[in-house]
Parts: structure tokens; C-alpha cells; sequence
């Protein structure tokens, strides 16, 4: 079978499974008369526009006859994706990118791929022309394009996986060409990888620790919880639908609790702000998991900022086991101070890991983040440039401490030299 053929019945079968998916637990809701429109044809473009949801392709909202007093339209944008169902294409993206690595030869894997995307594509400027409705918009070319990300991505993620090296995949030996360029790029690129990688592990260790705040928080106000539940009266497959959706939505609430601890904060709407500093929060609808939200002014809201901090204090620690900190090298080379060298190396590595972990966690907020697109939700979400802001100042001052404290940390033992007779 040629590669790019392979690669299309391999995005083909992604495709189908992720919207058996999503059409699943719609379907259940249908069979017991959850929905007003029990058509066939009503259902299957709810599923089609949910495929296209998770995917992260906005929809367009349009309520008509009820926007104005005069009987117009009203319109809104859908762009709040649920992360944890984008996981769904991502991972059987990733199968199949395992399985077109295992049959490419060097050089070769760029067929299957191509195939692939588009065929991904295909489905998804298909889904949307299908789909649509006069109640929701779908623009052709943002089903085209935005499905193919996240399979892209699990794509190459799993080829990458499965060869182990990139020279399998794409016949270039970085390792080599690295080896040709001069000492001071070598020791940059070493330094600057290793600052970034330092960044990245202080987001992941800040997004692992608001996820137990998430979960702790969770726990102590869920008897509010159980509450919203009881008022809405959905049943058990009311209340089974309800509760998926919120478990879809869970990566989104993890980035807005470290958007929350970080300082800067997130908002639920046109009016509302909540942080670890402060909190206004107006009228939220009847959704379950928001009666766990802290509302007011906390009186040690600040001590919240500790959990970014702290982050960066594991990141500096980090760099000092598997790093190389090779500007503070160049600089003991051309200023004899080592008083000022050790101070200015730290501050310069410290703001490094800050900035980087700033800029993915302002990437997490575009990813989070979105609109409901009616009613007052059509703001959620952190601000990626405030939440950049604060992230990098938190991480920053975490990564000096620990940096300055690894070798500490680490209680390395004296080399004790021993002579033979």
C-alpha cells in the first residue's frame, strides 16, 4: 500500500472514531427525550457541530426573532473549547502517527503524512458544510484548517515516539550539524535549550499543583455542588450529560486555577473577575461545578502566589542538575567581580525560565479561554498577556531562589583523594 494512501485510511479511521465518539453520549441523551428536536437530521449536526467543537473550530450562534424588540438577530461567537475532548482526535492522531512511522522508510514519512492532514481536512470542511444550520454558522475555512492542529500534532508526537529520533523521521542529523557550528553556538544553544526546558517544567509543576487546588477546592464545597444539582432536577441521564461536559471543560478550569493563583487572575463573564488578590463575580448560570468558585476578598489570598513561586524555585533546582549555565561562564571570563557575575548570571536565568514559562502559560490562556457566545459568558477565560505578565514574575523570582539554593539542595560530598603506597 503506498504511504500517503495508508495515511489516509489511518486519518480516516481517526476521524470516524472521534465522531463516535462525541455522537455517543448524544445519542443516549436523545433516546430518552432530552432534546425539543428528536429529528435524526437535528441530531446528527449536534454531533457534527460538537465534533467540530472539540476541535476547536468556532460556531457561530445566531437567535432569531429574539435578539432585539423589533424581532432581529442576535449573534454570538461559540469558541470555548473543551480541552479534555480535544484529547480524544489527539491521541488516536498519535496511534496513527506510530503506526505510519513503523511503515516509512527514512525520508519517506512526509507522504503519510500529507495524506493524512488531508484527508483530516477534508472531513472537517465536510463536517461543516453538512452541519450547519440557520441557527449555527460554520466557516468552511476554519473546519478546513483548525481540526488539523491537534492531528498534526498527535502525528508527529507519535512518529517521533515510535523512530526515537528525528534523523529516522526526516533524514537530517541535527547532532551532526550542531557538531559543525563554533564552540560559543554550541554553548548558547546548550544554555538557551536548557533555560527552556527549565521553563517548561516550572509551567507543568505550577499546572500540577493547581490541579490539587482545583481538586481540594473541589472537595471541601462539594456539598454546593450536589446542591445546583438538586435544583436542576436533570435525572440520572440529564445529570450523567451534565457531568461529561464539565469533565470536558476540567483542563480549562486547571489552567484558570494556576490563572487564579498566579495573581492575574481569570474572568466568567462581563463583570466578573476572580483572583487570589480579589474577586467580583456577578450572576453565573446554574452550572454545577461554579458553586466551588471562592467568592469575595480572601483574607490570605496572597499566599496563593507561593504555588507559582514555588514552580519556579523546582525549575531553578532542575537546571542545576541538568543544566549548564554557560553565560555565567562567558561573563566570569570578561568581568573578574564574581560577587557581581554569580548575581547578574542568576537574575538573567531567572528571567529566562519566567519568560518562557509567561509565554506557554499565555498560550494555555488562548487555548482555555473563549466564548460562550450568549448571554453574559462571552468572556471566560485569563488574559494571555496579564497572565504572561504574572507568570513570568512569579516563576522568575522562584527560579532565582532555587537556582541559588540547588547547590544546597543537592548536599553534594567532598571528593576525598586517596593516595596509593
Amino acid at each position: 500500500m503506498p504511504l500517503w494512501l495508508q495515511g489516509v485510511f489511518e486519518s480516516a479511521q481517526a476521524a470516524i472514531l472521534s465522531a463516535l465518539l462525541v455522537a455517543l453520549p448524544i445519542v443516549v441523551v436523545w433516546a430518552t427525550g432530552g432534546f425539543a428536536n428528536s429529528q435524526p437530521d437535528a441530531l446528527a449536526r449536534l454531533a457534527g457541530q460538537a465534533w467540530l467543537l472539540i476541535h476547536g473550530v468556532p460556531l457561530e450562534l445566531s437567535n432569531q426573532g429574539n435578539g432585539t424588540a423589533a424581532g432581529g438577530t442576535t449573534a454570538g461567537m461559540l469558541t470555548l473549547t473543551p480541552l479534555a475532548l480535544t484529547l480524544i482526535p489527539f491521541l488516536l492522531a498519535w496511534r496513527a502517527g506510530r503506526r505510519l512511522a513503523r511503515a516509512s522508510y527514512t525520508d519517506q514519512l512526509w507522504q503519510a503524512l500529507l495524506g493524512s492532514w488531508a484527508v483530516y481536512s477534508a472531513f472537517g470542511a465536510a463536517t461543516a458544510f453538512v452541519c450547519r444550520s440557520s441557527d449555527v454558522v460554520v466557516n468552511l475555512w476554519f473546519a478546513m484548517l483548525i481540526p488539523v492542529l491537534p492531528v498534526a500534532l498527535g502525528t508527529v508526537v507519535g512518529a517521533r515516539r515510535e523512530a526515537g529520533s528525528w534523523r529516522k523521521l526526516i533524514g537530517v542529523d541535527a547532532v551532526a550539524w550542531i557538531s559543525r557550528t563554533s564552540q560559543h553556538s554550541r554553548w548558547a544553544g546548550s544554555y538557551l535549550a536548557s533555560a527552556g526546558k527549565a521553563g517548561f517544567v516550572a509551567l507543568m509543576a505550577a499546572l500540577g499543583l493547581s490541579c490539587v487546588l482545583l481538586g481540594v477546592d473541589l472537595f471541601i464545597h462539594w456539598d454546593l455542588v450536589l446542591t445546583v444539582y438538586e435544583g436542576l432536577g436533570a435525572g440520572a441521564v440529564g445529570g450523567a450529560a451534565l457531568t461529561l461536559g464539565q469533565l470536558g471543560y476540567l483542563p480549562n478550569l486547571a489552567v484558570y486555577t494556576l490563572a487564579w493563583v498566579s495573581g492575574s487572575g481569570f474572568a466568567l463573564g462581563d463583570g466578573s473577575q476572580l483572583g487570589a488578590l480579589g474577586s467580583a463575580a456577578g450572576p453565573l448560570p446554574p452550572i454545577p461545578v461554579f458553586a466551588a468558585l471562592p467568592a469575595g476578598t480572601l483574607d490570605f489570598g496572597f499566599v496563593a502566589l507561593v504555588v507559582p513561586a514555588l514552580a519556579g524555585a523546582l525549575a531553578g533546582w532542575w537546571f542545576v542538575r541538568e543544566g549548564e549555565n554557560h553565560f555565567d561562564e562567558w561573563l566570569s571570563i570578561k568581568v573578574k567581580a564574581r560577587w557581581f557575575t554569580a548575581s547578574a548570571s542568576t537574575v538573567v536565568l531567572g528571567a529566562l525560565i519566567g519568560a518562557v514559562a509567561g509565554v506557554l502559560a499565555a498560550a494555555l490562556a488562548l487555548l482555555a479561554g473563549g466564548s460562550v457566545g450568549v448571554g453574559r459568558l462571552t468572556n471566560i477565560g485569563p488574559d494571555p498577556f496579564w497572565f504572561a505578565l504574572w507568570m513570568t514574575a512569579d516563576v522568575g523570582i522562584g527560579a532565582v531562589i532555587g537556582y541559588a539554593a540547588g547547590p544546597w539542595l543537592e548536599r553534594r560530598q567532598p571528593q576525598h583523594e586517596s593516595s596509593e603506597a
